[in-house]
């Protein structure tokens, strides 16, 4: 069984690290073969169907012996310098992974954390970090410790660096995602932090050890933290840049999304505002938004019980925006109105009323979430 288990572990890696073969294009292909070896064995008039495949990537399969060859070079060099490769093959691989259509299929790990955590909060801003933005970024992961969230960054300068360094002095498990390759930490100034990190959390990159750095992987590796992220805290950030990147994936990925309010007068503040103002985001308060938004609950205390549904003595409109709500979980407003064909007004008004009594939640971006 393990010799079974090995040699599709050469057949994954042979195909996900062959030239061309995004995760997309990757997830299209087992998909429609099975598997990454029923790829290289199938007739090749039958893989020819695969969506996203073209005879570019039908020729893979003539490098079959080289790609191999790589694949076990890359299995013999993670084992020396104590690397460790997760893929979806590994009960270990992270399960938010399997929820993004764009996740990564390989990751290369180092570290003792449980990547299938129960909680965790990403933290990310600017580099050019102010003395706010730190002591915020201090702030924040101080008042949430007693959750006992993961930490997740980027080992970034500025409010990435902070956040790994205030995790460890509190005694919380953080991660480290790197737009580097594994091993390689950038900046290298922050190599004895990731060194720290080892003992409680995990440095990961989706780059094998060896390959070349290109700037492109930085943002690239920000939909990693998003994934893995339940709530993102956007602390400093200015218009454009990595942080609001990583906010606008989260987003997408209808993750919970805070930011800090700045001063008006900060470049740094520019981004968190926007986020706010264009309803991508909530106002980061305290703990407590992050808490009831994940339904969180600190040691010793009684969880907090949903609302338990109930249409008796409600009206037709609060009974059916109930039930299509419960039948998809989340929905825009305009959708919710055709679809319940309420005028948006009198739907705004039944939101409020449902609102207030914890049974639906707005969110950013003008949806709204059933709590029960």
């Amino acid at each position: 069984m393990q010799n079974q288990e090995h040699e599709d572990l050469r057949y994954f890696l042979a195909l996900a690290l062959a030239p061309k073969v995004g995760p997309g294009v990757f997830k299209a292909i087992i998909a429609y073969s099975g598997s990454a070896t029923n790829f290289f064995k199938l007739p090749k008039g039958k893989v020819a169907k695969t969506p996203k495949v073209g005879d570019k990537l039908l020729d893979l399969r003539n490098q079959e012996n080289e790609l191999l060859r790589k694949a076990d070079e890359l299995l013999n060099d993670c084992s020396k310098k104590h690397f460790t490769i997760l893929t979806p093959l590994h009960p270990d691989f992270p399960h938010r992974f399997k929820m993004q259509e764009d996740s990564p299929v390989v990751i290369f790990t180092q570290g003792n954390a449980d990547l299938n955590f129960s909680r965790s909060v990403g933290i990310v801003g600017t580099r050019s970090a102010t003395s706010y933005g730190k002591s915020a970024t201090r702030k924040i992961i101080e008042d949430l410790a007693i959750y006992k969230p993961v930490i997740i960054s980027g080992l970034a300068y500025g409010i990435d660096i902070e956040a790994h360094r205030t995790a460890l002095g509190l005694g919380l498990p953080t991660i480290a995602v790197l737009g580097s390759p594994i091993g390689r930490i950038y900046p290298a100034v922050h190599k004895k932090t990731a060194e720290a990190i080892l003992d409680n959390g995990a440095v990961i990159s989706e780059y094998a050890p060896d390959s070349a750095m290109v700037p492109g992987n930085f943002p690239a590796r920000n939909r990693i933290i998003a994934s893995l992220s339940d709530a993102l805290i956007v602390v400093e950030a200015a218009e454009k840049g990595g942080a609001l990147i990583t906010a606008e994936i989260a987003y997408s990925y209808d993750k919970d999304v805070f930011a800090v309010p700045g001063n008006l007068q900060s470049q740094y503040s520019e981004g968190c505002n926007l986020l706010i103002k264009k309803m991508k985001a909530n106002i980061y308060t305290g703990p407590n938004d992050v808490a009831e938004a994940l339904f969180w609950s600190k040691p010793g205390e009684s969880k907090t019980q949903k609302p338990i549904l109930d249409f008796t003595n409600r009206e037709s409109d609060e009974v059916a925006i109930l039930k299509l709500l419960q039948e998809k979980g989340e929905m825009e407003i305009d959708t919710l109105s055709l679809s319940t064909d309420i005028a948006l007004g009198l739907l705004s008004s039944k939101l409020l009323s449902l609102e207030f009594e914890g049974i639906v939640k707005s969110l950013p971006g003008k949806k709204y979430r059933l709590l029960v």
